[in-house]
Parts: structure tokens; sequence; C-alpha cells
């Protein structure tokens, strides 16, 4: 039980970020349209260049906690950036000279100028090296509290990534229900302070609990050791390769700080890198010069990230599709009727708790009832695999797309029946039709996104699991920056002699939207076939725990998921 207690302890310094994070992403597009007066397109741009932005500093975050910092200051110090970062967000809500005025009554808007801006852009840019900091080091840290050697500890790390992501879940929900009401109905400074403040507290319980973690000290560069062993491999490119692994070099005192729970056994796949691991004459096996010889463990782990890498690409389009929700799936929402009463209507920014709910439902679903029935057929402990579970979420976020077209092409129908189409008015069309796009693609976040997670931990290098998760990070990065690069795109080369687009910049009804979601639906199904064959011939690493009851339980495991 106190593991648990450990390992969900920066989790809550988790939360606070997601809470930060979302409560302001969730609703971003109103602000910038709305306050700061952009063109949709552009505004959809900057959002997804956020995102992006945001999940590719986690490289730089894992690189410190691994050679330097080590993961619990490296979130501590990227909590402190993150909160300067919404504490410069709040005041350029709060004061009104950081915004362009309103817009007059003939609907005549002033686009913020360069200053305000810069500050919008330095705050959200402090933002995005603050959760480098945080998102690559909190699942992996909280993980670490689970002690590999022992087997009652070592099969629950799964667990915990189903209520690592649920917890997050619970405090994005709390984000796109009260925070962006606040922000519609009280005012952005009050929706900004809120989640500030809360960043705030969340620093104190996450540094007093400094002695009850489990902290491992840095192991050094993992990217300094994956070139290492390139540099060894190619310097020896001319020597043959023995059919006996035996042969190749091993030095367990070299390796002690790397491989505390186990040493990654050698493999058939890839053997042109085993020639960095084989022994010469000029080699001084005491002290070796590990730019020409390497250990057969520093070997692997350049195969495991090798191996890694098609899995993580598949995951990008994805992301893409996903970030269609805080862009044009939001101005979808705003402009369809929103009412659940005659005196209340949900915010466009909240139509995102519909993908929170049935990601949480998923999740307790996926942990409660689909894991233990799957587990009597495979005998596998986590039911089935992540490559498996990843695959579930691919096919259903196709289904998302597929079904976004659709309600826009009924949307629009619903504005030229009523003589909308060229009107910015409400159309007579309820926003609950927009929901199931919504449920499709949390259904599909809980698969693929908690199995991409798993996956990057379990299969990662012991001493590379911040980094691991890190390169999940970035194929959220990457995803969000192609999702600009399409919009850009499509929004170019869509553009008609007589203003026509499938992605105008100021009214959807005179757009073709539901192309752009048939487009994502045909790449995502192109995707799933190249996904397919990656999991066909992916191998899983197997590694030779110190515990002997450990070693056979690892060994059972991987034999069974290589059947699977």
């Amino acid at each position: 039980m106190l593991v648990f207690l450990l390992g969900f302890g920066d989790v809550a310094n988790e939360a606070c970020e997601k809470l930060a994070v979302v409560g302001f992403t969730a609703n971003m597009l109103s602000y910038l349209t709305t306050q700061l007066h952009m063109p949709l397109t552009k505004a959809a741009n900057t959002l997804t260049n956020f995102g992006g932005t945001a999940s590719l500093t986690p490289l730089l975050g894992a690189f410190l906690a691994d050679v330097y910092a080590g993961k619990f200051w490296t979130i501590t110090a990227g909590s402190i950036i993150y909160l300067i970062g919404m504490i410069s967000l709040t005041l350029s809500a709060i004061l009104p000279q950081l915004r362009p005025p309103p817009c007059d009554g003939d609907k005549v808007c002033q686009e913020a100028d360069t200053g305000q801006l810069a500050i919008l852009y330095i705050s959200l840019l402090l933002g995005a090296i603050g959760s480098g900091g945080i998102r690559p080091c909190v699942a992996a840290f909280g993980a670490e509290q689970f002690d590999e050697t022992d087997p009652k500890q070592a099969t629950k790390t799964w667990k915990y990534f189903n209520w690592y992501y649920f917890v997050m879940g619970v405090s994005i929900l709390v984000a796109v229900t009260v925070l962006v009401y606040v922000q519609d109905n009280v005012g952005w400074g009050w929706g900004l302070g809120i989640p500030t403040v809360a960043m705030f507290l969340s620093l104190f319980p996450f540094v007093l609990g400094y002695r009850l973690y489990r902290n491992l000290d840095p192991a050094g560069s993992p990217f300094t050791r994956l070139i290492q062993v390139s540099v060894s491999a190619f310097r020896k490119r001319n020597l043959s390769i023995s059919d006996d692994p035996k042969v190749l070099y091993q030095n367990d005192e070299l390796d002690a700080s790397i491989c505390r729970d186990g040493k990654l056994v050698h493999s058939k796949e890839m053997k042109f890198l085993d020639k960095a691991a084989i022994v010469t004459e000029e080699d001084n096996l005491k002290s070796p010069n590990l730019w020409r010889l390497n250990t057969i463990h520093r070997v692997e782990e350049l195969k495991c990230i090798i191996r890694m890498g098609p899995i993580w690409a598949a995951g990008i389009l994805l992301i893409t599709a996903y970030a269609q929700q805080n862009t044009f799936s939001l101005q979808q929402a705003k402009s369809m009727d929103r009412h659940l009463t005659k005196s209340f209507s949900i915010p466009a920014g909240s139509m995102s708790v519909f993908t929170i709910c049935s990601m949480l439902a998923t999740i307790v679903f996926y942990d409660r009832l689909f894991v233990p029935t799957a587990r009597k057929f495979t005998g596998l402990d986590r039911g089935i695999t992540f490559l498996h579970r990843m695959g579930i979420g691919f096919v259903i976020s196709i289904l998302a797309t597929l079904v976004a077209g659709f309600v826009e092409v009924k949307r629009k129908d619903a504005a030229f029946d009523n003589g909308l189409i060229n009107s910015h008015q409400t159309i007579p069309i309820s926003v609950f039709w927009l929901v199931p796009q919504y449920s499709l693609h949390g259904i599909a976040e809980a698969f693929m996104s908690i199995g991409h997670l798993e996956f990057f931990y379990d299969q990662a290098p012991e001493s590379m699991r911040s980094t691991a998760t890190a390169v999940f990070w970035t194929a959220i990065a990457v995803g969000n920056y192609v999702s600009t690069l399409l919009v850009t795109l499509v929004h170019k080369f869509t553009a008609g002699p007589n203003g026509s687009n499938w992605l105008p910049d100021d009214n959807l009804n005179k757009g073709r939207l539901e192309y752009f979601y048939w487009v994502l639906t045909i790449l995502q199904a192109v995707n799933l076939v190249y996904y397919l064959w990656c999991a066909k011939i992916y191998t899983f690493k197997s590694v030779q725990i110190h515990s002997r009851e450990a070693e056979e339980s690892m060994d059972s495991v991987v034999e069974l998921a290589n059947k699977v």
C-alpha cells in the first residue's frame, strides 16, 4: 500500500500541471479568437504548435534527469518554471493593456499587436519548458517506486499506468468543466488564476515527501552510450561475427549502474551492432575504451531503442486526429445549440468532458472487467499485450474521425435548411450530435495512449525510462506539428478563386470540414496497416533478472507475450 501511495504522490504534481495546461488549452481557441482576435486557422495552428512544443521539451528534461539532476529534482525545477509561466499568463489575462481592445459595434476587431503576442508566447514557452521537466519524469518516477526484483511488485506497473491516466483524466475533467465555465462566465483572470494557485500548492507535499521516495541516482547520458555503441560497431564493421553470443564482451562492474534490476539478454536481430562487443587484441578489458568496445548489455540498449522506433511513429497520426477536438470540433460546438435549459448553455470548451468521461469509464472497464476476462484466455497478468491494446485504439480513432465527418454534414445541412449558411448565428441543431466523436476519441485514448506509454516504459532499457517517457511525449509533439502542417496545406491548396476553402478563416458553414475529417480517416487507415506490420515483426526485450524467482516470472511473461 505504501508503494502505491509513493507512486501517486508525484502524480498530484502532474495532476495540477494538467489542470493548469488543460484549463487553458481546452478553451484556448476561444481566447485567441475572441480576446486576441486571431483568424481561425492561425489560432488553431498556434494551439497545435504550443501543444507540440510542450511535448517536445520532455527530451531535454529526460536528458537532464538521466545525466545530472535525477527525476525528483527535475520535476521540482520544471514545476517552478511552469508556475512562472502560469503567473505571466494570468497577468496577461487580467491587465487590459496586454490584450487588444474589444470589437466595436460593427464587428471591426483589432488583432493583438506584436508586444501583446510576445507576452503570450513567452508565457506559453515557459509553460512548455516547465512541462519538459515534469512530463518525462512523473510517470517513470512513480513506476520506479515498484521494485522489479520483487515478483509481487514487478507486475503491478501496468496497473499504475492505468490509474496514472485515470488521475490525469479526473484533473482534465475538472479543467474542462469548472475552469472553462469560470473562464466563459466569470473571467479569464480567475479561470487561469485558479490552476496557477493549484500548481503552487502542489509543490509543497511533493518536496516534503522527498525522504520517502525511492530515488535512483542518475546513470549518465543514455544518448552518449547509444552513440558509443554505434561508433564502436562502425569501427569494427569489417570484423566477422561469431554465432556464439558468449564470446561477446560482458562486464558486470561496468554495467552495474545502468542495470540494477537486470541485464538485457542478447538478441539475434541487428547482428551488425554486435560488432561493438567483439573483443580484439587492441582492447583493454579492465578499462575499455567505450568508443571501441561495449558490453552486450549496452548493445542491446541500442537495439531496444531502434526496435521501438516504428511503433513510436505509428502513434503520430492518432494524436493529429485527437488534436482537432481543441480546434475545429470546438468551433463546431460554438456554432450549435448548447442549451441544457433556457438559462444555461454548455461552454463549447467543455465538450471535451465527453472525451474525458468516456476515457475514464473505459479505464475502469479495462482494469476491472476486460483484463480479468482476457487473462483467462492469454495467461498474461495484464490481459493482453500493449501492442494489442494500441491496435484497438487505432481502430476506434478511425471510427471517431469517420463519424466526425458525417456529423459535420448534418450540421451544415441544418445551417442550410435554416438559411444560416452565410451567418454566424447559432444553428438550431443540438451540440450533442458531437458527443459520438468526442466519446470515441476518449475510448481510443484509453486504449492507445496508455498502451503507448506502458510500451515505452516496459520495453525501454532500465536506465532510459525517463528518456523513453520523453519519447512518448515527442510522438504527441510530432502529432501536433503534423496537424499544423496538414491544416496549413489543406487551407492553402483548397482555396478557391471566389474565397472558398475547406477550412475557412471566419465561417465553418462555408467550408468543407467533413472532407478534412475524411482525409484524416484515410490517413489513419493506412497508418493502421503500417502499425499491424510493425507489431507483427516486433520482438519483446528479454531481461536476465538478478533474482531467480523474478527471472522465472519475467521469462514466462515474455514467452507468453511473444506467443500472443
